[in-house]
């Protein structure tokens, strides 16, 4: 082929390819065109951007530019024609006082029946949990307390990723994922105090194919907790603490709970929790489910109170009694590569349950020192 006839060829498809990346570009829905200031709530403009995008074929970008902006409560419900994008590039603030929500037993923003979905801009989204709501939280005395809303959750959405933002100071829990599949959530930033109550970082339930990766969550609750129903979990590459560690459970307390299988948790660290990973299930509770494939490798404890435990004998604060086994099955475990210093007398402890015993359970390669008595190795604990 001639260099004349090269030259002319890419002349032709040269627009082509121009027209195709045109036309690949997404769709701007900026919030400031739908009338957001940054002195007013934006859950209406918000609202407004959200269901143009849901009705639009192509990709969608919904943007929150730079700046903070009030955000009373948002329900951004789906299914929406094509992929969507919110990109917060800001600072998003809810109301300080849970009360004034229009709805206050719902989440503070919820993202429900979505397919294709991402959130993402290096913007936070900030529960101002800790001037009013975490003064009102009574759940470690009464078991009937009032739920305070979730920073961020995501329900029956599939083929999605939660990327690149940081949740603060959430009321209650910081992300929720519900009945969801291949979701995941990467380089996240979850933070609130040590002391502040019921702020899990992440939890997951009813769900399959959940990644959670290359994140730093510190919290004063479980880094990431898992419910019911979950198969394919896998939580790599993060750092928790402050917070109670990565746990699956509490289980048992629901007669309609399902079985747990799959479950990879490798390559985490572990910094002045109160655990670090923990299987937790409620005795004298009537759930008669399996936990199985349970997998836990290559972490490292920085001064974790409880660097391993299985407790089927989870009883906080007194709110249950002890009169009767757990009914819940534990078997399959692998624990291994598990490094670092607790500040408690032992490395592993496993308290299981006397009607269902643990199965099938394999440790090894444990190394775990005594913070207090430098060089001190520490073994196991059994009850």
């Amino acid at each position: 082929m001639t260099i004349k006839c090269i030259s002319s060829l890419i002349l032709l498809v040269l627009p082509l390819i121009l027209a195709y990346h045109t036309f690949a570009q997404p769709q701007i829905f900026d919030i400031t065109t739908y009338g957001a200031t940054p002195d007013t709530d934006i859950s209406e403009a918000l609202l407004n951007a959200w269901e143009d995008a849901i009705v639009s074929a192509n990709e969608s970008k919904i943007v929150i530019p730079q700046g903070t902006w009030m955000l009373s409560q948002a329900e951004l419900a789906g299914p929406g024609l094509g992929p969507i994008e919110i990109e917060n590039q800001g600072t998003v603030l809810a109301n300080a006082d849970p009360n004034s929500m229009p709805n206050p037993k719902a989440q503070w923003i919820a993202v429900n029946y979505v397919n294709s979905f991402t959130l993402s801009g290096h913007g936070v989204f900030d529960g101002q949990g800790a001037l009013q709501a975490w003064a009102t939280n009574d759940c470690n005395v009464n078991r009937n307390c009032s739920k305070l809303p979730i920073n961020l959750s995501f329900n029956f959405m599939n083929n999605s990723v939660i990327q690149d933002v940081t949740s603060k100071d959430s009321k209650n829990f910081h992300i929720n994922c519900l009945a969801c599949m291949n979701v995941s959530f990467i380089r996240l930033t979850v933070v609130a105090p040590g002391d502040s109550p019921n702020t899990d970082g992440i939890h997951v339930a009813r769900s399959t194919m959940v990644n959670i990766a290359d994140s730093v969550i510190a919290t004063g609750d479980d880094c990431v907790s898992m419910g019911d129903d979950l198969t394919q979990v896998y939580i790599h590459n993060v750092t928790c603490g402050p917070g109670h560690g990565i746990s699956i459970g509490s289980l048992g307390r629901n007669l309609n709970e399902r079985n747990i299988s799959g479950i990879y948790v490798k390559n985490c660290s572990f910094i002045q929790t109160q655990n670090g990973v923990r299987i937790k299930t409620w005795p004298s509770a009537p759930a008669t489910i399996i936990l199985s494939n349970l997998h836990f490798e290559n972490l490292i404890m920085q001064n974790a109170s409880n660097p391993i435990i299985i407790d089927q004998q989870y009883c906080p604060w007194n709110l249950c009694n002890l009169t009767s086994p757990s009914l819940i099955e534990i078997r399959q475990v692998r624990i291994k590569n598990v490094k670092g210093t607790t500040s408690s007398s032992h490395a592993v402890k496993l308290s299981c349950s006397s009607a269902k015993p643990c199965d099938d359970v394999k440790i090894g390669d444990v190394d775990i020192t005594s913070a207090k008595m430098e060089g001190t190795k520490l073994g196991f604990s059994l009850r």
